[in-house]
């Protein structure tokens, strides 16, 4: 498996969560569920992806632009992520900032499917795509023990 693949496992995990978490309704213990499984997977997912394939990118000089904005784009899903934790989850507004992280994070990996990697696949040679996965998951597995 090479790190695309890798993550785009997670993206297909991420928007089920994603949708799990819209489902719901109110403070529930379901809703708390999936959101605090979303936010684990998300931001653990982010860090290991800013370690391994960004950082492979932005060594690329063809790269940097790419990578760079992908890592404000996490930046800005930690910030939704932080307004959402300081609210109540049983207010209506809470759902409204929930389906803007939601758009923002589908909006991020339908771009990284679809032009970071294109790019990365240019780049980034196979056997160290590959070499980058396990990068990748040893980084990720790290980040949600720090994190949980």
């Amino acid at each position: 498996m090479n790190i695309y693949e890798r993550i785009k496992h997670d993206h297909d995990q991420h928007r089920a969560l994603l949708e799990k978490v819209a489902d719901t309704s109110g403070d529930s213990e379901e809703r708390r569920k999936y959101y605090e499984e979303l936010k684990l997977e998300i931001k653990s997912h982010a860090n290991a992806e800013e370690q391994s394939l960004y950082a492979a990118l932005i060594e690329k000089q063809d790269g940097q632009d790419k990578a760079r904005h992908s890592i404000v784009e996490h930046e800005e899903a930690n910030e939704l992520f932080d307004e959402l934790d300081d609210m109540d989850m049983s207010n209506p507004h809470w759902l409204q900032k929930f389906k803007e992280l939601q758009h923002e994070l589908e909006h991020h990996m339908e771009e990284e499917e679809e032009e970071v990697f294109v790019l990365a696949k240019k780049l980034i040679d196979d056997k160290k795509a590959e070499e980058l996965t396990g990068k990748f998951n040893s980084r990720k597995n790290q980040e949600m023990e720090e994190l949980s």
